[in-house]
Formats: structure tokens, sequence, C-alpha cells
């Protein structure tokens, strides 16, 4: 058996550790001294440089349904914090630095988290959601994301409704696993967010039209099985456009995917057997 780490022993140890992390990301902001977007306008920037609609109450396997309904009353209480923030040149945008520690007293409620690989829940439980439209967006865009995290490697739950490539979402825990863009251009940038209904609803605006458009596909996708496992494979690829001339110019892989599947996959789904030899 392998010896346990501090932070498994117990709940207490498992929080010292959360609040040493959370210390030390505070520590290395400023000592870093990193210029944080923080301006926020009520008018929008005039150009749309991207826009999506993320739905908010999703059946996501056994996961109980009133988590989905606190998870809403989540993301109304973060978006405020975001909506109509300028992202100016040499600024970078941190989730965290905006929305701050998600606690019972600002009125968070518990939703869905993930926990050691496994779906949970915690105060202010969900905003992976909002760092995942953020996400989506920005990689439309010419900004340049410098922290982002990923749930190791797992596909946590069957798909539902889904409407960009797997692989393409964020983790974030305050506030050591952060998730962070920078903008390296000259132009200005601003997010736009509400929850509208059923949906969070984002929009990317700037102050000019980009010289590019981007393009955000999944290759290679298939799942397979090895020792009894079943993964989900694939490639994400981000395609650069030049709007003078519709031409492609550059292709980039941004992912590859190879999550272990932490549900029952339906009879329907073709499952590819690897080499156990390999």
């Amino acid at each position: 058996m392998s010896r346990k780490l501090f932070c498994e022993l117990c709940p207490f140890t498992y929080r010292l550790s959360m609040e040493k992390e959370i210390l030390k990301r505070r520590l290395k902001d400023l000592h870093q001294r990193i210029p944080f977007a923080r301006q926020r306008v009520e008018k929008p920037l005039p150009v749309v440089v991207y826009r999506h609609n993320s739905l908010i109450r999703r059946r996501l396997g056994n996961v109980n349904m009133q988590l989905q309904e606190n998870k809403a009353t989540n993301l109304t209480l973060a978006v405020k914090h975001i909506d109509g923030l300028l992202i100016r040149p040499g600024e970078t945008f941190s989730i965290w630095k905006l929305v701050g520690r998600t606690t019972k007293r600002k009125g968070y409620k518990e939703g869905l988290t993930i926990a050691k690989g496994q779906p949970s829940q915690g105060i202010g439980g969900g905003m992976c959601q909002l760092s995942n439209l953020i996400h989506w967006m920005v990689l439309h865009s010419e900004l340049t994301i410098t922290e982002h995290h990923h749930h190791d490697g797992l596909d946590l739950f069957p798909d539902f409704g889904r409407q960009i490539p797997f692989g393409t979402g964020t983790s974030i825990s305050y506030n050591y696993l952060d998730y962070r863009f920078r903008n390296n251009t000259s132009n200005t940038y601003q997010l736009c967010l509400k929850v509208d209904g059923e949906y969070l609803c984002g929009e990317l605006r700037a102050q000019e039209a980009q010289p590019h458009t981007f393009h955000i596909h999944a290759e290679n996708e298939f799942f397979s099985r090895k020792d009894g496992i079943v993964y989900r494979n694939g490639e994400v690829y981000r395609d650069t456009i030049d709007v003078a001339t519709g031409q492609r110019v550059d292709s980039q892989l941004i992912r590859t995917n190879h999550a272990k599947v932490m549900y029952e996959c339906p009879s329907t789904v073709e499952i590819r057997e690897e080499d156990v030899s390999l």
C-alpha cells in the first residue's frame, strides 16, 4: 500500500494543504506584479469577436439536479464581477482575481465540483462552466492563454447536447488553479456575460476587428479499451484564417485526448480494443 500524502490524511489536512497553496499563489502574484484587468464599463465595445451560449441545467449522469439549480445561482453571482470587463494591451485576465472566493456568506450555494477525479459538491460549485465559456471564446481570438488546467485526462459524464469539442474544458479551484490570458495585442478586448434564463451567455468584444478568425475542430475521435478500461481519444485543432483572403494560414494541435471514461458507455458506442502488449 502506498503511503498517503499529507493532504489525504483527513479533511483538516486537506484544508490546510489548500490554504497553503492559496497563500503561495498570493505571494507569487505579489512578486510578479502582473497588471491584471480590473476596469468594467457598461457600454459594449463595437466589434463582436465571438459569442456563445452555454446551457446551465444539464443532466450529467446521476448528478442531483438541485446542484444544477444552485449552479445557476452561483453563475449569476459570479458574472456580475466580470461583465463589461476591459482587457487592455498588456493586461492579464484572472477569473479568481475578479470573482474572489466563493463563500456561503456571499450567497454562493453547493454546486457540482470534481474532487480526486470524481463528482463531488461544494460551496460555489459550477464555476468551471464559466471558465469553460470564457476559454472557448478566447480560443477564437488573438489573446494569449497563460494558465489553463484540464480535468486530468478524465471523461466524467456522457455527452448531453455537446456543442464544442471534447477536451476544450477547464479546471479551476480558488485560487491556485486559475484561468488566465494576456492581451499581447494593440487592441482592447471586452468580456460581456449574463445569465439569461436557461443559458450562460457570453460575448467577447473588441475595439477593432481582428486580422484573423479561428476555427476549432476535433479529428480522429474514437473510444478504445485497454486492460478493461475505456478511453476517449481524439485531437483538437485550431485553424487560423486570414480575414482578407479567407485562406487558412496555420493549423495548430492544441489538445490530444486520451481520457479515462468514468461512466458506462451506451451499447451504441463502438469501442476499439487496444493491443495490451503495447
